[in-house]
């Protein structure tokens, strides 16, 4: 069965930058009790992209939104004393524009969103806001020799 894809969702974490994605995907089975992973794609600090979750799988990023979602997310989104921060690194950046662009031709009709500007979320995740980011948001054009 294929997908509805509505929404491109952008995460954090909410954890420290030296999270890893095991700990990560412990934390939801262990602690949360979850069989499906929370997001399709984890950004890592150096920029690399980690599918973790199959496109045409249902990942638990957002309540009520999940069967129409594909889900992003870049480790990190916390500091040091667990307060809301956008700590995304220039490569996390670059990727997270990347993927987004990757899925937003994948996925034309998609509204891209952050977790927080869904209905009834009170959480400060991604840490940004990620309308007003891509607005603004210069990528790096590699230039191929």
């Amino acid at each position: 069965m294929k997908r509805n894809i509505k929404y491109i969702v952008v995460h954090c974490t909410a954890t420290v930058t030296t999270a890893t994605v095991e700990g990560i995907k412990n934390y939801w089975k262990h602690h949360l009790g979850w069989t499906h992973n929370g997001y399709h794609y984890i950004i890592l600090r150096d920029g690399t992209v980690e599918n973790i979750t199959p496109e045409a799988e249902i990942a638990n990023g957002v309540a009520g939104f999940n069967s129409s979602s594909i889900h992003m997310s870049y480790i990190g989104g916390i500091d040091a004393k667990g307060v809301p921060q956008d700590n995304r690194t220039p490569a996390q950046k670059e990727a997270m524009f990347n993927l987004i662009m990757e899925l937003s031709h994948r996925y034309p009709n998609a509204e891209i969103k952050g977790h927080r500007d869904f209905p009834l979320v009170k959480k400060a995740c991604p840490s940004f806001d990620v309308k007003q980011w891509l607005k603004n948001y210069e990528p790096t054009i590699l230039k191929v020799a």
